[in-house]
């Protein structure tokens, strides 16, 4: 086996091994037949998992081959384990290639019929996404609530197999909508990790919940504090200590599986847990100013070319977000469960003063809105930087880090990934008005694209704000990523975060899904290209169909399973009942994007 591994027990047809660093178990057993003629030929014995075969060929013999290969793992010396993993392989032998393959395929059709997107008039889109769906569906275990998704999940090693930020906002809401399970089960590995948050929130001198930027099996910071850099130079890593926004996007997660699929007993025994926590760690760590706000001063926001910077709009309004969602789930435990919150309200050592202070907190926090242009100031100083044209810089090969120099970049407006866009995209009712229209004007054009992550969000938004062409280009952009020949990075794994993306923009952006409370809306805007956009979700234990047809500007929702629910097109409720589909009209897009706007001009 690879580095990293210590070998236990290593038979003619099992192996055991537990990693060096992690101490979990990992087993292979292993079963081979060679049949000539319908005889079981005997093989010999060359070693562990090693065998031959000699035989006399001849005409029209008919030789079949068959290895059976069963894995499993486990907690360090788990003396059961190669008894768990022979099991295993027993049950596969009874079951026979055939039947193995059959269990495959249909586990895979199962998958395929609730998350396959269908699009119409557009070839290289359909591919696009069913390359996305084919890794997202692979990627999750609803089975083991111990791991999480890697950013390059199990097709390569870059970044070591750590979990970042991309699990929450870019995956889970597929996971949510398609494979609730799969949703639980990685949320729950952030609920098996929270006290290594907590001890991190403690480290740093603050209260709650503050999670690892990086995050491995026990959920400590796996972010290294330096690296050498290519001219030798020790450069420090700030992101595992001053990227936080990492708790509030764990938050909204699991808000939104709450909201999708009702599941009351994540809810008590996990979801509000992690809720209260980290809204905890953002009332401690939002500190009281003399102009009457609450700051949150030190960080880095999802743009990460600038570094130690106060009051991010992301962090900070999503902080907001997370207290006001900790208020929320307090007082709907306490009204509907209060047995269960009278539990947690002593093992988290609340109090109602602690309460108030959270309310107070939330609604001070600055966040950066400069109500005379309805604008979100990245971060406090960013409107006096440095503006730079990134239409003079079309057609790099290397990101504008590398063409400026940290220095210069650092003093510039050139946003490494979508912040604030990624906020729009996010927390849209934060955009009162045209509100969001403006800021995406202001700074799609200022971002680099220096991330993996960043085309999706803008395209995402794009899509919701009507111009399907910019949309389109961002769409095509995240499916390159790696799809297209030129990625030199590919060796490392696919880009999961990108692919999840992708089928966001499809179903948010495109289709123009937003969650509510009391259901789902759609605002559908397709792009020229596409005469039709079909795919399945689920709500609240329903299964629901949704086709959006361009040529007739009509889209149609089936429950397939559940009882009856609303749902809205373009702003006007609607019945759904089972066994009868409903076809509703929409209108025409909105008016697309136009020229930047500039932090001193007026809306009006």
């Amino acid at each position: 086996m690879g580095a990293g591994l210590a070998p236990g027990d290593l038979e003619q047809d099992l192996g055991v091994w537990r990693t060096l660093h992690s101490d979990i178990g990992l087993a292979m057993a292993s079963a081979t037949s060679l049949d000539i003629d319908g005889d079981c030929a005997p093989p010999a014995a060359l070693g562990s998992f090693k065998w031959s075969w000699t035989w006399i060929s001849r005409p029209g013999q008919v030789v079949s081959f068959v290895r059976l290969v069963a894995l499993t793992r486990g907690a360090g010396q788990d003396p059961d384990l190669g008894v768990k993993t022979r099991a295993a392989l027993v049950t596969a032998q009874g079951r026979g290639w055939r039947g193995v393959l059959t269990d495959h395929e249909r586990a895979w059709a199962e998958r395929w019929r609730s998350s396959e997107v269908e699009i119409g008039g557009d070839p290289a889109a359909q591919t696009a996404l069913r390359f996305a769906l084919y890794h997202l569906n692979g990627a999750a275990n609803p089975d083991d609530e111990h791991v999480s998704i890697g950013a390059r999940a199990l097709t390569g090693d870059d970044y070591l197999g750590h979990v970042f930020w991309d699990t929450e906002i870019y995956l889970l809401p597929f996971y949510t909508l398609t494979w609730p399970e799969a949703a639980r089960a990685l949320l729950m590995y952030r609920f098996n990790t929270l006290d290594a948050a907590r001890a991190k929130a403690v480290r740093l001198g603050w209260r709650g919940a503050l999670y690892a930027w990086e995050s491995a099996d026990t959920g400590a910071e796996a972010s290294p504090e330096q690296v050498i850099a290519p001219d030798r130079q020790v450069v420090d890593i700030l992101n595992g200590t001053q990227e936080q926004h990492v708790s509030a996007d764990i938050a909204y997660a699991v808000w939104q599986y709450w909201r999708v699929t009702g599941d009351e007993d994540f809810l008590l025994a996990a979801g509000a847990e992690i809720l209260l926590e980290t809204a905890r760690f953002w009332a401690s760590r939002a500190t009281p100013g003399a102009d009457g706000s609450r700051h949150i001063r030190g960080v880095i926001g999802p743009d990460e070319y600038h570094q130690h910077i106060d009051d991010n709009a992301f962090t900070n309004v999503m902080a907001r977000w997370n207290i006001r969602r900790g208020l929320d789930v307090a007082a709907l435990i306490r009204e509907r469960w209060p047995a269960q919150w009278t539990d947690l309200w002593a093992r988290l050592g609340l109090n109602d003063p602690e309460l108030e202070a959270w309310r107070e907190a939330a609604d001070t926090i600055a966040t950066g809105l400069d109500p005379k242009t309805g604008l979100y100031e990245q971060f406090r100083g960013y409107f006096g930087l440095e503006p730079i044209d990134l239409a003079a810089y079309a057609g790099r090969s290397v990101p504008m880090d590398v063409v400026l120099g940290r220095e210069r970049t650092q003093g510039s407006q050139v946003i490494k990934q979508a912040d604030v866009v990624a906020l729009f995209a996010l927390l849209p009712e934060a955009f009162a008005d045209d509100t969001g229209r403006a800021n995406f004007r202001y700074y799609e054009p200022r971002c680099g694209q220096g991330s993996s992550l960043s085309a999706a969000l803008h395209g995402l938004v794009a899509a919701r704000l009507g111009d399907g062409e910019m949309a389109m280009r961002y769409f095509r952009k995240t499916a390159a990523i790696d799809l297209a020949d030129c990625q030199a990075a590919g060796a490392g794994g696919v880009h999961i975060a990108a692919l999840g993306g992708l089928w966001m923009m499809a179903v948010f952006g495109f289709a123009g899904l937003s969650l509510h409370h009391e259901g789902i809306a759609f605002d559908p805007r397709l792009p020229s290209g596409w005469a039709r956009l079909a795919f399945p979700m689920q709500w609240r234990g329903r299964r629901i169909r949704i086709v959006v047809d361009q040529s007739q500007s009509c889209l149609e929702a089936t429950l397939e399973e559940g009882t009856a629910m609303t749902v809205l097109v373009a702003g006007a409720r609607y019945s759904l009942q089972t066994g009868q589909p409903l076809s509703v009209p929409f209108g025409a897009p909105h008016p697309a994007t136009d020229r930047t706007l500039q932090p001193s001009e007026s809306l009006s």
